[in-house]
């Protein structure tokens, strides 16, 4: 068996993580948050979960979740774990520090728009094909990138994408169309999920898996992938945890499994445990909302680069 190849450097995986049966992940899908993933995976049976050389993980096949998936699971997930006005995710914050005031920025795959509520001195603009906000908001746009920049090429002084590169099946490309949407010099801020994490250590945690989360990343995949299209002053720092993602901070704490090497099994004692993850996370957020460990992963990664200038 050839081992497929990293979706951000092209390389050969160096390690299969494991074997996911994909009727173990639609059942999974359909009985905890009753979304029908099968269009999604387009008759795929099985997936790998492979390492690549820079730690990513990513699944092959890549199955990017549709319109009716994006559009099911907003309506079954709490907006109140959503980040919103007042309860930003702490990446918002570390984000914010990068845009100059009068700037003008394109949120790529904005949802509600909360990363405006940080950004108020500057002019926001925010992009979603599956838009789940404000219906008729002046301020985001309910199309895909690529029609975006037909006509707004190199418009921008800042472009962000917060949580939204693990969905795409071809990442690379994705920043490439970041990058065309922002003028020369202009900034590229992407947040994205990690591995080693909290997340990673939840039983069958559906969150992470396809059609939904493609891809783990690690501070080596986020250089090698600006590297890869050009961005230069690449930094990569961690985002701690906030309140709008502390309930998984706490289920990972709360779950009696923690995992290693296998993510997504049928086994009653996992079903419990993610079950028991999920009730205790649930009141452990309300005891500590904003909850801090020293040592510990954080809740995301933020890339910051920039696009290089003219001449």
């Amino acid at each position: 068996m050839t081992n497929p190849s990293c979706p951000v450097t092209g390389a050969p995986a160096v390690r299969l993580v494991q074997w996911v049966s994909a009727r173990l992940l639609a059942d999974l899908w359909r009985y905890a948050l009753r979304v029908d993933v099968r269009p999604s995976f387009r008759g795929t049976t099985r997936f790998g979960l492979w390492e690549s050389p820079t730690g990513l993980y990513f699944f092959d096949p890549m199955r990017q979740g549709d319109a009716g998936f994006y559009t099911s699971l907003y309506g079954r997930l709490n907006i109140r774990h959503y980040p919103r006005e007042g309860h930003p995710r702490a990446e918002f914050r570390l984000a914010a520090r990068h845009v100059a005031e009068g700037a003008a920025v394109l949120d790529v795959g904005c949802g509600f728009g909360a990363f405006r509520h940080e950004v108020g001195h500057a002019r926001y603009t925010g992009l979603d094909p599956h838009f789940s906000g404000e219906p008729g908001a002046a301020w985001a746009r309910i199309e895909t990138l690529d029609d975006h920049l037909r006509a707004h090429a190199g418009a921008y002084d800042v472009v962000t994408a917060f949580q939204v590169l693990e969905h795409v099946e071809a990442p690379v490309a994705m920043l490439e169309a970041m990058m065309r949407a922002v003028r020369p010099g202009g900034t590229v801020i992407v947040g994205v999920p990690h591995v080693p994490a909290a997340h990673t250590r939840i039983p069958n945690y559906l969150i992470n898996a396809v059609p939904h989360h493609l891809t783990w990343w690690t501070k080596g995949a986020l250089e090698a992938i600006a590297a890869r299209v050009g961005l230069v002053g690449a930094s990569v720092e961690v985002a701690p945890w906030s309140d709008v993602d502390a309930v998984v901070y706490w289920m990972e704490r709360c779950s009696p499994v923690r995992c290693r090497d296998v993510h997504y099994r049928h086994s009653w004692a996992w079903h419990a445990s993610a079950l028991l993850g999920f009730l205790g996370g649930m009141v452990m957020r309300k005891l500590r909302p904003v909850p801090h460990r020293p040592g510990d992963e954080g809740a995301s990664l933020l890339l910051v680069a920039r696009k290089p200038a003219a001449g």
